[in-house]
């Protein structure tokens, strides 16, 4: 039966999850492009996997706890962006390589961690989203739409230029930090989902691909979304029929449309280069027209 992926229980859970991980993902990732900080979700990757490892080590929701100490360590990043100067790269390194060990020895010491448990939360796995994790990831998604879509004029602006946007009267290191804030909620969301190793590629890719046709911010923003739900969807479907790591499924049909979609630009281009040729030689043509006409009534 086609449909019978959406009768067990933990793939309609799977499946909930998968749309809004589709969702925030670009949402937030296209302004981390903007920026150049596209590996920013790689990082607070690292970090929230202490996060995970508290979670198991206290008792509570590893995906609660994992966005405490993700948001605690982007405002750690985007404080030594603004004042770590030329060490700032080693103590970005240091916080993200921590992270990561501290994970995993969090995990090791636990009472019901395992490294089957490590294996879910970095790469993804469908079977073990829970009720409460479908409750956490909607709540956090969304405050990311509300973020991303809300205040996207302003986050676009400090994107861009900021030195423009603080001259405009915005709060340039205010909008920043909610930028980070919201990558690190993100890598929380989607966490269960691609895992948080593979997380930073569904916050780029679609947005990469997304680039190749598209000239505006708005359009780019929809379509990255577009692809980033459909691929999504697309790979916990594939995931569940042909027994595959989701996460793993998700981004290498990501990656996919980026390179389909930059087949196509080519053509597209030349296409858009000899209409505008086209259109040129008309506009040449009519100009010596309305002379001759403004000739003749001289005349």
């Amino acid at each position: 039966m086609f449909l019978e992926f959406l009768t067990p229980p933990f793939m309609q859970r799977a499946l909930i999850a998968a749309v809004l991980v589709g969702i925030t993902a670009p949402a937030i990732g296209i302004y981390l492009v903007q920026r150049r900080q596209a590996l920013m979700g790689d990082g607070i990757g690292h970090i929230a996997m202490t996060g995970v490892g508290l979670g198991f080590l206290l008792s509570t929701s590893p995906v609660w706890m994992a966005t405490a100490v993700a948001v605690a360590g982007a405002v750690v990043m985007e404080l030594i962006r603004w004042y770590g100067h030329t060490r700032g790269d080693l103590a970005l390194a240091m916080l993200f390589y921590g992270g990561m060990a501290g994970g995993v020895m969090l995990i090791n010491l636990s009472d019901t961690g395992s490294n089957a448990n490590l294996t879910s939360y970095l790469f993804g796995s469908l079977s073990t989203v829970s009720e409460s994790d479908v409750i956490a990831i909607c709540v956090l998604a969304a405050f990311v739409v509300l973020v991303t879509v809300g205040l996207r004029r302003q986050l676009f602006a400090v994107s861009q230029d900021e030195e423009f946007a603080r001259v405009t009267g915005l709060p340039v290191r205010v909008l920043n930090l909610l930028v980070a804030v919201t990558a690190a909620v993100t890598v929380t969301v989607a966490m269960r989902v691609v895992g948080l190793l593979l997380v930073s590629a569904l916050m780029v890719v679609p947005v990469a691909a997304a680039q190749q046709i598209t000239k505006s911010f708005k359009v780019t923003f929809v379509l990255s979304v577009v692809i980033g739900t459909g691929v999504t969807l697309a790979g916990t479907v594939t995931s569940y029929y042909q027994d595959v790591p989701p996460g793993a499924t998700i981004v290498l049909l990501a990656i996919a449309v980026f390179v389909a979609l930059t087949a196509l630009a080519a053509p597209l281009a030349r296409r858009r280069a000899r209409a505008s040729e086209v259109k040129g030689a008309e506009c040449t043509l009519e100009v010596p027209a309305a002379r001759r006409r403004t000739d003749d009534l001289r005349v």
